[in-house]
């Protein structure tokens, strides 16, 4: 394989939404996703009121590259060999002979040596993205609350309640305010009926005011774009958003003419499925006001389209382009999501979005404002979710002792291990690379390279904190 990268080589340029094209002001999104999950909780399923109260101490919790084991309400963060860094039962970080004890030098139950993947998923859940962090530490709370309610308890069975609230907030038909359906009874006449809709917090709060929780996308970006397409690119936007929030968040960001810039835009993309499935598993959908209509038994013209699949998506690219295997490069945030199943079941190129290239130190914290002068119901805001946790230290790289009397030695998370793995690059957003010239030759991860060979701007480590 080529030791560079390049987008001039590349015949098809795609992207992810959320946090790719379109970034989020995260210490406002986190306390917004955080509320929706626990209103319902405490509203809908009966858990204790102080889910409702955080403090900007408990945002320290939050951090990308953890797993959560579903049964017994235990995060972990994983070394590459799959040996256990650090962990905490709730929000209760363990002590390291707590951690020996528990885990000792053996990979995690679930990780799988000759894949260096974790196995059964149905029995975790992995944090990778700034959607899923507010999450994180919801249920870590939630097993805190119900570790303190039932004394000695050791599994737990709260998953279904999170996901019964994610379908509460984000499924399709919650974006919109009504939704009108008609039946005719048995007297051949018609009943209209409104369904409110507008469900949850989460969008109608985007919809309210979008400048307190999106960033607009800056000029260079977009001119960025405009120079993929005048340079005969193939231009994709890829996201499992529905139809009627990408608009909303694409014409917040990048201009009420968004759709000029793409060829193909494929909302509710169900991804990773979209990469992993087959055809008849993921059929296309067209699309008329936002609602899925008929399916397609393939991928014949650029446009609009709901679903769907990357192999009928790769054969309207060779038509498109005229050639027998076009290079396509993939740009997303979400490891799980984005890079790998891009990576491992398309073999597209692929550049990872990760905001902790800004720094893992943080900016400096805004002097505390006394409590008198807050409004009385003001939320408390999130540290940035891209800065570095106290509580579980560097998403990269992390500190093992190997014996008493010893210094402490530097590994890779496994995290940054798939990282150096999935992607050709890593870049902390489309700005840090939009003012390069296409021709531009990136260094790429590679096996024969060292494992920050493929972050932009080239990266190096100083006491576990990257620079």
């Amino acid at each position: 394989m080529a030791q560079h990268f390049s987008l001039a080589a590349c015949d098809v340029v795609g992207f992810d939404l959320d946090h790719t094209l379109c970034r989020y002001n995260l210490p406002e999104s986190a306390p917004l996703i955080y509320n929706s999950f626990a209103r319902f909780l405490v509203k809908e399923k009966g858990y204790d009121k102080e889910l409702l109260t955080v403090t900007p101490e408990d945002w320290d919790f939050c951090c990308k590259g953890l797993a959560l084991d579903l049964e017994d309400g235990t995060f972990i963060k994983l070394a590459e060999n799959g040996t256990v860094l650090r962990a905490s039962h709730g929000t209760k970080m363990m002590t390291p002979d707590m951690l020996a004890e528990a885990y000792g030098k053996k990979e995690w139950k679930y990780f799988v040596s000759d894949t260096g993947m974790p196995s059964h998923p149905g029995k975790y859940y992995f944090y990778d993205n700034y959607f899923d962090l507010p999450g994180a530490l919801l249920c870590a709370r939630v097993a805190d609350s119900l570790t303190k309610q039932n004394s000695g308890q050791k599994t737990f069975d709260f998953w279904k309640d999170i996901v019964a609230g994610i379908q509460h907030n984000f499924k399709m038909s919650a974006f919109k305010a009504y939704r009108f359906t008609t039946a005719w009874n048995s007297s051949s006449s018609c009943a209209i009926h409104i369904e409110k809709k507008n469900c949850g917090l989460y969008f109608p709060e985007i919809k309210r005011d979008p400048g307190k929780y999106l960033h607009s996308c800056p000029e260079s970006v977009r001119n960025w774009l405009q120079q993929l397409k005048s340079a005969g690119k193939i231009l994709l936007l890829i996201t499992s958003s529905h139809s009627d929030y990408c608009k909303l968040l694409c014409e917040y960001t990048l201009g009420d003419d968004f759709a000029d810039l793409f060829d193909i835009v494929i909302t509710n993309a169900l991804k990773p499925g979209f990469f992993s499935h087959s055809p008849s598993q993921r059929p296309f959908y067209t699309l008329k006001d936002d609602e899925e209509q008929e399916s397609l038994p393939s991928l014949d013209k650029p446009g609009w389209y709901s679903q769907g699949n990357s192999a009928h998506l790769y054969e309207l690219l060779k038509k498109m382009t005229s050639k027998p295997k076009p290079k396509v490069v993939y740009f997303g945030d979400s490891m799980h999501s984005d890079i790998f199943p891009a990576s491992h079941y398309s073999h597209w190129e692929t550049v990872l979005i990760l905001e902790e290239l800004r720094g893992e130190e943080g900016e400096k914290p805004e002097e505390a404002e006394p409590l008198e002068k807050k409004g009385k119901y003001e939320e408390p805001k999130a540290k940035p979710l891209n800065t570095l946790s106290k509580k579980w230290g560097s998403f990269f790289i992390d500190s093992v002792s190997e014996r008493e009397n010893t210094e402490d030695s530097l590994v890779y998370t496994w995290s940054s291990n798939k990282i150096s793995t999935y992607s050709t690059i890593a870049i902390p957003s489309l700005e840090a690379i939009a003012e390069l010239p296409l021709d531009y030759k990136f260094t790429r991860f590679s096996s024969n390279s060292s494992k920050t060979a493929g972050y932009y701007p080239l990266v190096h480590y100083t006491n576990g904190l990257i620079k």
